[in-house]
């Protein structure tokens, strides 16, 4: 069993980003060659330096939503907070979401947020989360942009400003439903964008809804006790497509943020038939050029059957293993998070905490609003 210790570093706390760089891709960009170990300081606006054409960027296009409502216990005037975490499909507006404090809410009992909306307690869920059912006038989407605030994580120590609403998004944000940003991807612009498919570098845009299963502390002392939270992804035609065909081809995958990394590694099969961690069927990837044949030769790849899904996918040193994933964009994240671990499964534990010391020493930006990695 892996101690959750060992996955522990120092910050200080004023390393610790409050606010985004002035320009989004004017961040700094830590650089790494797994092959030899080797490191450079760079910018952001670096990026297509540091990748080569053919190299496919893999983005999560989930948006962000104002997931974080505050309002008043109807009858008492109680201060309640509702943080939405997820949309329980085919119910109405029928939400998994956290309270605080949730000791004060029980079924049947109603929050008041304002201007006609809304949310009453529907039950209790086993991991500590509320369901809670939202009424209101007119559209809910419209109702949750004006009264809602941009869910900002807690260590940004300060109320959410107009600015963060723009901020605290992705210029390619598209599908509506997480409740925090896919941070890796905030430092890109349109133009570095343009710049990369310029030099023939491919985009892919996939979904993964973030929720609990991406920003939940681990509670357990052995990480192979913590059980990650389900997520939603969805991996649509083209960008299957283009994933499968630069992987059969050699080229490299390089996945934008962690939750990237999840949805494709969760999706992806072996082609020899076998089943894998999931139990999947596992057929060959899929050939654009003849027209859906299968050729089992062609190793792992993302089959049409697990486009879409719900993902409970922890990877860490020792678990599951990497099959699509040949780079990683991230950001530096919290001491023993499942985000530190997917990245040290990536490279290294040792080397990875490491460079974290070295970010330190350097004065790197952390967390949500700072700075990045690039491992190649």
């Amino acid at each position: 069993m892996t101690d959750i210790s060992l996955f522990d570093y120092n910050l200080p706390e004023e390393l610790i980003a409050q606010y985004p760089a002035e320009k989004r891709d004017a961040s700094r960009l830590l650089v790494v060659d797994r092959a030899t170990g080797g490191t450079a300081d760079r910018r952001f606006s670096d990026l297509p330096e540091c990748l080569r054409e053919g190299d496919v960027l893999v983005f999560n296009d989930s948006r962000v939503i104002k997931a974080r409502l505050l309002g008043v216990k109807e009858g008492t005037g109680a201060r309640i907070e509702i943080f939405l975490v997820k949309r329980l499909e085919g119910q109405g507006e029928l939400w998994e979401a956290l309270a605080r404090p949730a000791k004060r809410l029980h079924a049947g009992d109603r929050v008041l947020f304002g201007e006609g909306l809304s949310a009453e307690m529907a039950g209790r869920a086993d991991d500590g989360c509320v369901h809670v059912r939202f009424l209101y006038e007119g559209a809910f989407a419209e109702a949750l942009e004006r009264l809602g605030h941009v869910p900002l994580p807690p260590y940004i120590r300060r109320e959410d400003e107009a600015s963060d609403a723009a901020r605290y998004q992705t210029v390619y944000a598209d599908e509506p439903g997480s409740a925090a940003a896919p941070t890796a991807g905030l430092h890109f612009t349109d133009g570095l964008l343009e710049r990369l498919r310029g030099m023939g570098v491919e985009t892919a845009f996939i979904t993964l809804h973030v929720g609990l299963g991406t920003f939940r502390p681990v509670q357990a002392e052995a990480i192979e006790d913590h059980r990650m939270h389900a997520e939603h992804y969805h991996i649509g035609e083209g960008a299957r497509q283009k994933i499968n065909l630069a992987k059969s081809q050699g080229r490299r995958i390089v996945c934008v943020g962690t939750t990237s990394v999840r949805a494709v590694e969760s999706a992806c099969v072996p082609g020899n038939g076998s089943k894998g961690a999931f139990g999947h069927e596992r057929k060959g990837a899929f050939d654009s050029e003849r027209k859906g044949a299968f050729d089992t030769e062609r190793g792992w790849h993302i089959p049409e059957r697990n486009s879409s899904g719900e993902t409970d996918i922890f990877i860490y040193p020792g678990g599951a293993g990497f099959h699509m994933t040949d780079g990683l964009i991230t950001n530096f994240h919290l001491p023993k998070s499942t985000l530190l671990m997917l990245a040290c499964a990536f490279y290294d534990r040792e080397k990875m905490l490491a460079l974290y010391k070295e970010a330190v020493e350097k004065r790197y930006r952390f967390f949500s609003y700072g700075d990045a990695m690039l491992i190649l």
